[in-house]
């Protein structure tokens, strides 16, 4: 059990990063949306970022309402929030790691008649993928809706002494539930991810041995989008991990008390997807350009 004055103090930290993510996605979405309807096309990479950015902007709401509502009512179940949660959750989860694959097929340096087919058609199946990546997450919602009509049933239960039994077993079945659910949705787009990374790093290694054989300017500059490639996907992972992170220690009832550590644990992850929120506004070099812009604007105004 941690001081009253602690729990303020990261329930306000917390308050704090959810408005730099909400501001971040927002102006990421406004400068690549603006862009999208002057010039009727975006690239592959910033399609995926606007698509990012929305989800975000709506994850981080959707957040913010669902953790305090539960924290200070926590005999009800807002299970619309946490159903918009779940599915917003699993659907960044999706756009992550497509970002990664198409950085990964963009960026690397293999031949393979496979990764050549989807270089020249990555554009034209961009929209495609995201859309099933919108169709993917649905399937979260089915479940999310189980596991609150499971949480609801325990609570409507909860004040017949008889039951006890009843409840017990429901509360293995919601445990057994809520841990698997995103076990098995988040997998897949880990190993994407995972394997877009392994990928590049393999594609950079291949690049090094083969500096010799280039002129300087070309390597320097494909060195440079690799590294930026990586650097980006880095940070990506540890937002992966930190999620699976945030499924076990869930379960540790100490560690997840709504008095006491849950906001100490909110206010880190939100940290990290602070840390990447930024990281995707950086890696968009229309954002950049705009930014720059606006930048010398004021400067000679």
């Amino acid at each position: 059990m941690i001081p009253i004055q602690l729990t303020v103090f990261f329930m306000i930290v917390y308050v704090l990063e959810s408005l730099t993510i909400i501001l971040q996605s927002g102006l990421l979405v406004a400068v690549l949306g603006r862009e999208w309807v002057q010039v009727k096309r975006l690239s592959a990479v910033d399609m995926i970022l606007t698509s990012l950015g929305i989800c975000h902007f709506c994850l981080q709401w959707a957040s913010m309402l669902n953790n305090f509502y539960s924290y200070f009512n926590p005999n009800y179940v807002f299970w619309y929030l946490s159903i918009a949660w779940d599915f917003l959750n699993t659907l960044s989860f999706w756009l992550t790691s497509l970002l990664a694959v198409v950085y990964c097929v963009k960026i690397s340096s293999f031949t393979h008649p496979i990764f050549l087919w989807l270089r020249w058609r990555i554009l034209r199946l961009v929209p495609r993928l995201l859309l099933g990546s919108l169709l993917l997450s649905c399937v979260t919602l089915i479940c999310s809706a189980v596991r609150n009509h499971i949480k609801i049933k325990m609570i409507s239960m909860e004040h017949f002494p008889r039951n006890n039994t009843m409840i017990e077993r429901l509360k293995m079945l919601l445990q057994k539930f809520t841990l698997s659910q995103p076990t098995v949705v988040m997998i897949i787009p880990f190993l994407l991810f995972l394997a877009s990374t392994i990928l590049l790093m393999a594609s950079l290694s291949q690049h090094l041995g083969q500096m010799q054989h280039h002129k300087a300017g070309h390597s320097n500059s494909s060195m440079k989008a690799h590294s930026t490639a990586l650097r980006s996907l880095a940070i990506f992972l540890i937002f992966f991990t930190s999620y699976f992170l945030t499924i076990v220690i869930s379960f540790v009832s100490i560690l997840y008390d709504k008095s006491s550590w849950y906001w100490v644990w909110e206010a880190v992850i939100y940290a990290i997807v602070s840390v990447q929120s930024t990281l995707l506004m950086l890696s968009s070099p229309m954002l950049k350009k705009v930014l720059k812009l606006r930048c010398w604007v004021l400067e000679t105004a």
